[in-house]
């Protein structure tokens, strides 16, 4: 089965399309090259009313222009929203959680992890010494000018916070298995892990319907990287190992993704996303016969001139591959004279593709 996209033309902002019975598509725009961000209403009833309310499936990023976006959307809504569920802690799905569970005093869904860490980034350092975040670009290879200018920059930037309004201090924890009730409906809890550590999708096996966030995309593929709060992380093993279940769900399940166009055709794109990470590893194990840093080894991923922000997050992602090789035992990882990371092809591996 291939992946076809919904024949349904994407709402402008401030305007929505029913792309399912009961479920309504907005999108909000980011200020950044994935331009926009896609957001669900399900239809619901109010738990104390009884009356007609809405569950929302992510908010969009804490700015004023995506308040203004919303105070549109809620003046022409018929209802008022039950239920804020988030699927995870990036800025442009929880950054306006905290504004719209005041307005409505609705209760905030999330995992655990997703929820802490999400005011846990949005906190900042408090103060902190940076010292570890230079570490982190150092080993990955950066040069001295790139390591004293992102320290310069942090001095000055305020952080993911100035784009997440205020987290609410209650929240109502989602887990793998659970069942939802919305509209009095299920739907069910499905985690994915990488992109984020404990990331929410909802599937509703009455309807055939996938809210699969940031963890299933079509056409592009979600970052998977390794950051300097963790640098030992290894995420895309994560990630890989919570793709495939996925496939269990029928063939023809429709899949309201976060970015892009809503599509069917789930199993094609997993095993695609799949593919995807094995044809990366595989290509910079390769470069790594003779010895290479993680920023030596960003050609192998991008093909592209990468500005300042893409360089964060593909730095991250080469990292992400280089771990999953180097816990897997594919690659050494040793410390050059500069402080560097330098991973190189396991002697072994090497001996086996030669005998091969």
């Amino acid at each position: 089965m291939t992946v076809e996209y919904i024949d349904v033309q994407a709402p402008e902002p401030g305007e929505w399309q029913q792309i399912a019975p009961g479920i309504l598509w907005l999108r909000m725009p980011l200020p950044f090259e994935l331009d926009h961000i896609n957001l669900y209403l399900i239809e619901d009833n109010d738990s104390d009313t009884g009356e007609k309310a809405y569950a929302l499936v992510d908010t969009g990023i804490g700015v004023n222009k995506t308040q203004q976006l919303w105070d549109t959307v809620l003046d022409k809504l018929d209802a008022p929203l039950s239920k804020v569920i988030v699927t995870h802690m990036h800025p442009d799905h929880i950054g306006m959680a905290g504004y719209l569970v005041d307005k409505f005093r609705a209760p905030l869904y999330m995992s655990h992890s997703e929820y802490f860490v999400g005011r846990a980034m949005s906190a900042g350092s408090r103060g902190a010494s940076d010292w570890q975040d230079d570490e982190y670009l150092v080993r990955c290879g950066m040069s001295p000018e790139y390591v004293a200018t992102a320290s310069e920059n942090r001095k000055t930037n305020k952080g993911v916070g100035q784009v997440i309004r205020p987290i609410p201090v209650h929240h109502e924890r989602l887990q793998e298995g659970d069942q939802l009730t919305i509209g009095g409906q299920q739907w069910q809890v499905m985690i994915g892990r990488g992109h984020s550590p404990e990331h929410v999708c909802l599937f509703n096996p009455s309807t055939k319907v996938l809210i699969s966030g940031d963890h299933v995309l079509p056409i592009i593929t979600p970052n998977i990287g390794v950051y300097s709060t963790e640098p030992n992380a290894n995420p895309l093993k994560s990630y890989l190992s919570t793709l495939p279940q996925f496939n269990t769900l029928p063939s023809d399940v429709m899949v309201l993704p976060s970015h892009k166009q809503p599509f069917v055709g789930l199993h094609t794109r997993v095993d695609e996303l799949i593919s995807h990470h094995h044809e990366h590893l595989a290509n910079i194990k390769g470069f790594c016969a003779q010895g290479k840093t993680t920023k030596e080894c960003l050609p192998v991923l991008f093909k592209r001139e990468l500005n300042e922000h893409n360089m964060f997050f593909a730095i991250a992602e080469a990292l992400a591959h280089l771990n999953y090789l180097y816990f897997d035992n594919q690659v050494t990882r040793e410390t050059n004279q500069a402080g560097h990371y330098v991973f190189t092809s396991s002697n072994n591996d090497i001996a086996d593709r030669a005998r091969g």
